[in-house]
């Protein structure tokens, strides 16, 4: 492969007219002269006034170095060679134009040369991949700059692919993993795809300021989540403005867009004064709505243009405010369906969902109970001022009916952290005994015994039987029929439906394969799971 050189010209270090230039140390000349590192071309960069030096500098390359090509290339950095933007959109622009073939040769960017803005440039431009190969920097030899008697000083090749150095892949490994710890609030969570959908959101959240939506069962831990995106992004230094909240459910009738938007004084009855609004509140910071999908249509439409033009008009005002925000929304209802029935905007779920990533139910995530009891009861010890503790045969028991399949946990993490702090609040002297599992586990069942479960749900069988089929029903079988294709309907999975359909005679079996049973149930009426969902 050849080597190709990519450099800026010094004005400074690489000046000399005289012969005595041959006794100075000049970083683009004196890395021809190394004997270990034959260089096929040279790409020189260079500004307009100094095209009389770079036609020297050229010429010296080409005398103690013949075999090497030197291509000259003039480069505006603008007004000020200082200035950040314009030295990286000149420099970019000539790398996006450059003809780079990786497949024949290898490339190496000289860094010491050029304004400290320019190196810089150099360094994250090949950061990103514009300038493709390895950084190479120079010294001058030990003692001076001067070449006549200790020879073209030194150099170092950088390699910015952090993976070739086991040392450093090791570190970023432990920092990702502290990263991914802090959203998981410490808790060791064992879920392989609960782990890597929060390794995902990490990678989101501090490399994306676009909208992220959180979805979801209610309880599912969504506003945690978002706090804990925030704190991040805050320690990073992300976002310098605060953190607000708001669930949408709560922002009804006309009170609705003057919380969110703000409004000024006069614009209805008893707006006595200014009023800021929920967005203004989150300049520069980071604005969690959750529950999105009860926020109005109009308070959508007016939503979607804060994301999109960073303004909006507050309620009465015809002139429009700033806010320079990140949007964190949260939903436990499908958006897409609610796009369908004319309750949702289609264009704003179109910008608030690049990234989408659902948070699984408890029930989803029944080997996370142990590690998550332990956050529990540190986190009652931290707001309570007091320990509490399980007795062997009590934990057990709790977590006996804790990871059972047929415990519901309707509420999720809500109801679990409701279970923790009411027993150790009743907890004698800071221990949980298994009487006080016991009770528990009563009150819980009896928190999700749901009225409409005792009657039995009717559905149209005409959307899933012909009217053949449905001429060979007795009356029985179709109020049974009835109320299995009303469950599965329900249900997310054939799986799920088993268990609710069967929860009573599960119990009494030793070996249970409920979505096997129920799928059997449906093949006698030559229907399926999907079949009666869609």
């Amino acid at each position: 492969m050849k080597r190709v050189l990519i450099g800026i010209l010094g004005s400074t270090l690489d000046r000399g007219t005289t012969s005595e230039r041959w006794e100075k140390w000049r970083p683009t000349v004196s890395l021809f002269q190394h004997e270990d590192l034959l260089i096929d071309r040279l790409e020189l960069l260079y500004e307009p006034p100094f095209a009389a030096l770079t036609e020297l500098v050229a010429a010296d390359i080409r005398l103690v170095s013949p075999e090497t090509e030197v291509r000259l290339h003039q480069i505006r950095f603008g007004r000020d060679p200082w200035d950040l933007a314009d030295v990286y959109g000149a420099l970019h622009d000539w790398a996006r134009a450059y003809p780079f073939d990786r497949e024949k040769e290898d490339y190496l960017i000289h860094i010491t040369t050029g304004t400290h803005i320019a190196q810089i440039t150099l360094f994250v431009l090949n950061d990103a991949g514009f300038l493709p190969g390895r950084l190479i920097q120079t010294s001058p030899p030990r003692g001076g700059k001067r070449v006549s008697s200790q020879g073209p000083g030194h150099y170092a090749l950088i390699d910015l692919d952090l993976s070739r150095y086991d040392a450093l892949s090791t570190r970023f490994a432990r920092d990702a993993a502290d990263v991914t710890g802090f959203l998981k609030s410490g808790i060791p969570t064992r879920s392989e795809p609960f782990n890597q959908l929060i390794s995902r959101i990490e990678q989101v959240a501090l490399r994306s300021k676009a909208p992220i939506l959180l979805t979801g069962p209610t309880g599912a831990g969504k506003s945690q989540l978002a706090r804990r995106v925030y704190e991040l992004r805050h320690q990073r230094g992300g976002l310098d403005g605060p953190m607000v909240e708001v669930n949408c459910a709560t922002l009804t009738g006309d009170t609705a867009a003057s919380a969110l938007f703000g409004h000024i004084r006069g614009s209805f009855t008893g707006a006595q004064k200014d009023r800021p609004g929920l967005l203004r509140e989150a300049h520069k910071g980071l604005l969690f709505l959750d529950e999105i999908g009860e926020l109005g249509l109009d308070e959508q439409a007016m939503l979607l243009r804060a994301l999109e033009d960073k303004t909006f008009l507050p309620v009465g005002s015809d002139r429009p405010v700033k806010s320079d925000f990140q949007l964190i929304a949260g939903t436990n209802r499908d958006l897409r369906k609610a796009v369908s029935e004319g309750h949702f905007r289609e264009d704003l779920l179109s910008r608030i969902q690049l990234w989408t990533f659902s948070l699984p139910a408890l029930r989803d995530r029944r080997e996370d109970l142990a590690p998550n009891l332990d956050y529990e009861l540190r986190r009652f010890a931290e707001t309570e001022g007091r320990q509490i503790t399980f007795n062997k045969e009590a934990r057990d028991a709790f977590l006996r009916f804790a990871e059972a399949p047929d415990t519901p946990w309707h509420g999720n993490f809500r109801d679990f952290n409701a279970a923790i702090v009411r027993m150790g609040t009743l907890a004698q002297r800071g221990r949980i005994h298994r009487e006080d599992v016991n009770e528990e586990i009563t009150r819980l069942r009896d928190s999700w015994l749901r009225p409409q479960t005792a009657a039995v749900e009717t559905v149209d069988l005409s959307a899933v039987l012909s009217p053949a089929q449905l001429d060979q029903l007795d009356s029985f079988d179709r109020v049974q029929l009835a109320h299995v294709v009303a469950v599965c309907q329900r249900c997310k999975s054939i799986s799920e439906a088993g268990r609710e359909l069967f929860a009573i005679s599960r119990t009494k079996r030793s070996v249970t394969n409920d979505s096997d049973r129920l799928k059997k149930y449906l093949t006698k009426w030559n229907l399926t799971f999907q079949g009666v969902t869609r």
